[in-house]
């Protein structure tokens, strides 16, 4: 804005200054920012799936041979994804309100629990984040045949695995000594990546449940908690910072320190601050990226086991050819997902108040994917077995 504008350019600036604030730079960040952690979750998850299918096809053939052999009975291996079912989608809304009031009453008794369990699980899944650019640094000075060293209980990793657990723990110690809004988004970043990657949705029902489910939660407790604890627990939960255990330990051991270690903001989510606006900063709930990215993952491997299948042609009301044709489940989830989180961001900045922001991801998401497999013919499939043949499931019916 120019320094010389007069009554009539700062009315119309007041004006708009909502629209202003929708492309701060922080906003435009969270958006790009979890948009990008879904997809690359999701397909590190397609990938990994892949990956251990052609493991377990190489496994049998070879313990079928050794079955001609031995007479030993051949072994599958175990699934490593975690899935849910009906039951845990009932139930984790319900869990998730029991941790949030946990973590609201007995947060100061609890935070170097807190703080101490964060950081390991954070190390855990940064390190499975930074693990492919580990491998791909690595391999100029790698052999190529993938040995593994072993350190005895804790099982056999690879150099790269090695290397990115270093590199992990190392960012964690630095955020736990600087406290650095950076240091903690990029810990956060790689729980959402890592739990979109192992957990599994089986079906479009499931999903369907949970997403209900946790919508109602954040509603209750953005909206509504305030009128029983008069506060809002969800914000109040989220921004509130842990002491950090470098200064509760040296105070228990009466050890002097130069310079007090700051207070410590849990990887709970993301937090970006304004270029523009100093002392400005969006934040968005890493459940937020979570939740409706575990759906976004539930239709790519869909869309990717229809293309195996083979089925071209979809059964029910015919789609026009062009470009609704081509149209991916993936596709039209991701952009429910962008419109749903634009509509959160318009929201809060009309109402300048915290938003519980699933109440617009998951009409914006579930909502576009139940009418387009519906159109398509895809949802009573969907709906319970999505991943069974259609032959085999006629057979079924026949």
């Amino acid at each position: 804005m120019s320094q010389g504008a007069g009554p009539a350019g700062t009315t119309e600036f007041r004006e708009y200054q909502w629209a202003y604030s929708i492309m701060d730079s922080s906003r435009v960040s969270t958006c790009l920012i979890s948009m990008l952690l879904i997809v690359y979750g999701s397909f590190r998850s397609l990938n990994m799936e892949q990956e251990a299918r052609e493991r377990e096809q190489k496994k049998r053939q070879s313990d079928s041979l050794n079955n001609l052999i031995t007479g030993e009975p051949v072994s599958i291996e175990q699934n490593k994804f975690a899935t849910l079912d009906t039951m845990h989608a009932l139930c984790l809304p319900l869990g998730a309100s029991i941790s949030l009031l946990v973590m609201f009453f007995f947060f100061d008794s609890m935070q170097m629990l807190f703080a101490v369990c964060t950081a390991i699980i954070a190390t855990v899944a940064l390190a499975f984040l930074l693990l492919p650019m580990c491998q791909y640094i690595i391999r100029p000075c790698s052999d190529g045949n993938g040995n593994r060293i072993s350190f005895g209980v804790c099982g056999r990793f690879t150099s790269a695995e090695l290397f990115s657990f270093s590199l992990a723990l190392s960012i964690v110690c630095i955020w736990v000594l600087t406290g650095h809004w950076l240091l903690m988004d990029a810990m956060g970043m790689g729980l959402c990546v890592a739990f979109i990657a192992f957990v599994r949705l089986p079906s479009l029902k499931v999903s369907t449940l949970l997403l209900t489910g946790l919508l109602l939660y954040d509603v209750f407790w953005v909206f509504f908690s305030s009128y029983i604890f008069s506060t809002n627990v969800m914000v109040k939960v989220a921004t509130r910072p842990a002491d950090n255990p470098v200064g509760l330990v040296a105070r228990k051991l009466n050890i002097g320190m130069v310079k007090e270690p700051p207070k410590l903001n849990l990887p709970g989510k993301l937090v970006f601050p304004s270029l523009h606006n100093s002392g400005h900063f969006s934040m968005l709930g890493l459940g937020d990226i979570v939740m409706p990215g575990l759906l976004l993952c539930f239709v790519l491997r869909y869309d990717a086991y229809k293309k195996s299948q083979g089925t071209l042609v979809d059964a029910g009301v015919p789609v026009p050819k062009g470009v609704g044709s081509r149209l991916t489940y993936f596709h039209c989830s991701l952009l429910g997902y962008f419109l749903g989180l634009l509509t959160a961001t318009v929201s809060s900045e009309i109402f300048k108040a915290a938003q519980p922001a699933l109440l617009y991801l998951v009409p914006f998401t579930l909502l576009p994917l139940l009418t387009m497999a519906y159109l398509k013919g895809d949802l009573r499939r969907m709906w319970s077995e999505p991943f069974i043949a259609q032959q085999s499931s006629k057979q079924l019916e026949v």
